[in-house]
Order: C-alpha cells, then structure tokens, then sequence
C-alpha cells in the first residue's frame, strides 16, 4: 500500500519546478500547530506582530515526556516510569534506570537546552 504511492509521488516530482512556494507573512496572527511525532505531542505556537514572528514556541514530546509533577501532583511519564526501579547497592549509574530512561528515546537537543 505505502510502496506503491511513494513511487508514484516520487514520479510526480519534477526537478525543474520549484519544491517551495514563498508566502507573504500576514501582518497580525497567532497560529499553532500541533502533531503526534515518532516520540509523542509536538506543539508549535507562533506569534506575528507587524509582519515579524514577535513569539515562537515548541513544546516537544521530551518536554511532556520528562516533565515535572502538575499542579495536582500527578507525576510525569517518565518520573511514573522510574519509580521502584531496581537499583543495586553500589551502583552510580542503574542499568535500569539507564534502561528506562533510554525507552522514552529522549531527543538530546531537547534535553541539553
């Protein structure tokens, strides 16, 4: 089902026609864009004032995914994920934890900032 389409939009690219097609900014707006990624909600948010981007947000599915506790307590994914992790005596590094951590596949980048 995929293969067949792929081949077919693959067909229709031509290479002399231009891939993007420039827009005018509008003066005033505020837009959003949200999607389900590979790791989870992804949220942009922008704001145009006086045809420049006056704000721009993204909330990544790292930011869900390790976020803190709400305003109710409610622990984020990856804090419930972690708790009663085994741990060894001695350990400084749980393989576990490592282990767990390393399934939310966190984007790095996000992460780092």
């Amino acid at each position: 089902l995929v293969l067949p389409r792929m081949e077919r939009w693959l067909g229709a690219l031509r290479a002399d026609e231009p891939y993007f097609v420039a827009s005018a900014l509008p003066v005033d707006a505020d837009c959003v864009g949200l999607t389900e990624a590979a790791r989870g909600s992804l949220g942009h948010w922008v704001s145009i004032r006086a045809g420049k981007i006056a704000n721009y947000q993204i909330i990544a599915p790292t930011s869900w995914n390790f976020s803190p506790r709400d305003a109710a307590g409610v622990p984020g994914a990856l804090e419930a994920a972690l708790v009663g992790a085994p741990v060894l005596p001695g350990e400084t590094t749980p393989l576990s934890v490592q282990h767990i951590v390393r399934s939310f596949d966190p984007c790095m980048v996000c992460t780092v900032h």
